[in-house]
């Protein structure tokens, strides 16, 4: 076995193929992603079927751009991790298939990852985690807050009920007439105008660390509604700036109250919302109230969906003796605890 530990990461769990090869959980030495966001904007949203179809198109050459960046040999690898779950089921199967035939071809330990595990270490590519840590996770599937006390430690301290703040911003966007995928144009729109419109913020019962967003989404429908019935035009970028500062109020004050509470050392942000400019502003402003915890913010390459992060988790998990065997199948609702 090698000293160096080279892994090789897999994701296909929504409309990204990508593939990275990741020395020692720390150094990236490849991370090629083929997007397919051209094929789904005119549907507004992600179609599973076509992402599977693009998956199996792009999976073999991108595994291939990969390992030719990395300039590493299947011989010189020491495990293959893949997306187990959550995810869309057709687009998992295709990366845990890709995988699984590697492992069994080459002779190599297989990794199953969860997605979400995926996101909050690819912190690890910015900074040391330093336990206990909390980590806000958001995305476009999911919101929640995740405190972890060691490595592979996972306890959920709060969730959304209802919408994931990802899922708001793009029904917000398609509302406001704005193209797939939304959260991007709602943040550049929301810098241009000012959050005069007084939308609610869902903190829900005392001392609740879970998000609700869907009555945020309503509120924003049923404002631009009635100004349309009055014949009146809302200024889209000032609906932008006002639902941006309720989503983001909310996911901050109750980031900075779990960090309080459970005492952590770091706090990690994560997922593909992560890459919102409003989100990592207003977090690094609240952050100030915590002198002594580190905020770890990685950069947009590392928010939205890649296999660099799943290499990273996929590292600890072998470092730690766990692995998969053949019959690793995709899980499209994998508990992460």
């Amino acid at each position: 076995m090698n000293e160096d530990v080279y892994v090789l990461g897999i994701e296909t769990s929504c409309d990204e193929t990508a593939a990275a090869v990741v020395k020692n959980g720390r150094e990236v030495l490849s991370n090629v992603v083929a997007s397919q966001m051209e094929s789904h904007r005119r549907f507004g949203g992600v179609v599973p079927e076509i992402a599977s179809r693009h998956h199996v198109e792009q999976i073999t050459l991108v595994i291939e751009e990969a390992m030719q960046q990395a300039g590493v040999s299947f011989a010189g690898l020491d495990a293959v991790a893949v997306t187990a779950g959550p995810g869309l089921v057709g687009a998992l199967l295709v990366g845990v298939n890709a995988a699984k035939a590697l492992a069994f071809a080459h002779g190599l330990p297989l990794i199953g990852v969860h997605h979400i595990a995926g996101h909050i270490y690819a912190n690890q590519l910015v900074a040391e985690m330093k336990f206990p840590l909390l980590a806000l996770v958001v995305s476009g599937g999911h919101t929640e807050l995740v405190f972890m006390k060691e490595h592979g430690n996972f306890a959920v301290i709060g969730e959304t009920r209802d919408d994931a703040a990802g899922e708001a911003y793009d029904k917000v966007a398609r509302a406001l007439g704005l193209p797939y995928p939304g959260g991007p144009h709602i943040d550049r729109l929301a810098h241009e105008g000012e959050p005069v419109i007084d939308l609610p913020r869902a903190w829900l019962e005392e001392g609740s660390y879970d998000f609700s967003f869907s009555g945020l989404k309503s509120a924003v429908l049923n404002a631009l509604h009635n100004a349309k019935q009055r014949g009146e035009e809302i200024d889209p970028r000032q609906m932008a700036a006002s639902f941006q500062a309720s989503v983001v109020d909310v996911l901050v004050t109750k980031t900075v109250q779990a960090a309080k509470e459970y005492r952590v050392r770091q706090v990690l942000l994560a997922g593909g919302v992560a890459a919102n400019r409003g989100l990592r502003a207003a977090l690094q402003d609240k952050m100030k109230e915590l002198p002594d915890v580190e905020l770890v913010i990685p950069p947009l390459s590392l928010c939205t969906d890649n296999a660099a992060m799943i290499a990273v988790a996929g590292t600890v998990l072998y470092q730690q003796g766990k692995r998969a065997d053949l019959a690793l199948n995709a899980n499209p609702s994998l508990p992460l605890v």
